[in-house]
């Protein structure tokens, strides 16, 4: 299994430089760190007496990987998941803050463990995820990965302008999907023919 730092320098890498992309509703981002985390934190990169984009900017990629390690690996409580579990969840916490938990509660939820549904992992999820993990935590992976990837779907499904980020200009899988399937084992991932069925509505 990969460390934690391993984990997060490998979010920096799938998340890129500097962009502040109007679609996009995270604003200015540097490898993966949104204007609105360096204000919440209040990290004046440039020590000039503001938090602004000039700051995401700055940012340097050993910045980043130490912000998602403890804001959104140590903070969550993310190590109190299974260890195979860790990685998707981890990588989700970025992209999509408390979802990502929410996410797995839903379905441990779905599955029939009594769990609360409110973005945080406390000892009733730990709990329930270590329970489920125990019994098969290669599909308890793989069903959290479906899961985040029907996340992405139904964002696209609601929102025109995500549409991008979830399916090419020449019609495959976009960033999104390609991350999600990252963390699923490679039976799971939808063929070619597959992803393009589950998005011909979007025209």
């Amino acid at each position: 299994m990969p460390t934690v730092l391993q984990i997060a320098e490998d979010i920096v890498a799938r998340e890129g430089g500097y962009v502040n992309d109007p679609d996009d509703p995270g604003g200015a981002t540097n490898f993966g760190v949104t204007l609105a985390t360096l204000q919440r934190l209040g990290l004046d990169v440039t020590r000039d007496g503001r938090v602004g984009v000039a700051d995401v900017r700055a940012l340097t990629r050993t910045q980043a990987v130490d912000i998602f390690i403890e804001h959104y690996f140590t903070a969550p409580q993310i190590s109190d998941l299974p260890v195979l579990l860790q990685p998707s969840v981890f990588d989700m916490y970025v992209n999509a803050g408390s979802n990502a938990v929410k996410i797995l509660q839903r379905l441990l939820k779905d599955m029939g463990y009594e769990v609360v549904v409110d973005g945080v992992i406390g000892p009733q999820t730990a709990a329930a995820a270590k329970t489920a993990g125990v019994v098969d935590v290669v599909a308890l992976k793989d069903a959290y990965g479906i899961a985040r990837r029907n996340y992405y779907f139904r964002i696209a499904d609601r929102r025109v302008a995500s549409r991008k980020y979830a399916r090419t200009r020449a019609g495959g899988k976009g960033g999104w999907i390609k991350r999600a399937e990252e963390f699923l084992s490679p039976h799971y991932h939808l063929s070619d023919q597959a992803f393009r069925a589950r998005v011909a509505a979007w025209g």
